[in-house]
């Protein structure tokens, strides 16, 4: 197969986007922070709730509150209230991660 050869001003464009990407330390330190994995986002962090996740919670309170007040059974009340103060506890991460957004402050990777 032939080598296809840069022309001067393409090796010149080139060599200026290296010297910016050299030059981009928040690039270079996420690049050497990245890790592979599905719970593992760019900047090395763990993935956090999600909008989608904390719908489901809510369906489930809601379906558990209905059953335990229709049959008044304690297990189901128990479960009621784990599944309530679940979704209370990731709809107050979603939160903060979101107010921290709007801030602009960095958020400290999870370890």
């Amino acid at each position: 197969m032939d080598e296809a050869r840069l022309s001067e001003r393409e090796r010149r464009i080139l060599a200026e986007i290296e010297q910016r990407l050299e030059e981009d330390q928040p690039l270079a330190r996420g690049l050497r922070t990245m890790r592979r994995g599905p719970l593992r986002r760019a900047d090395g962090g763990r993935r956090g709730p999600t909008v989608l996740g904390l719908c489901a919670l809510g369906a489930a309170t809601l379906v558990l509150l209905v059953l335990a007040v229709a049959t008044e059974a304690p297990i189901l009340i128990w479960a009621f209230a784990a599944t309530w103060v679940l979704t209370l506890v990731t709809l107050l991460r979603l939160v903060v991660r979101w107010t921290r957004r709007m801030a602009g402050t960095p958020r400290a990777p999870e370890k």
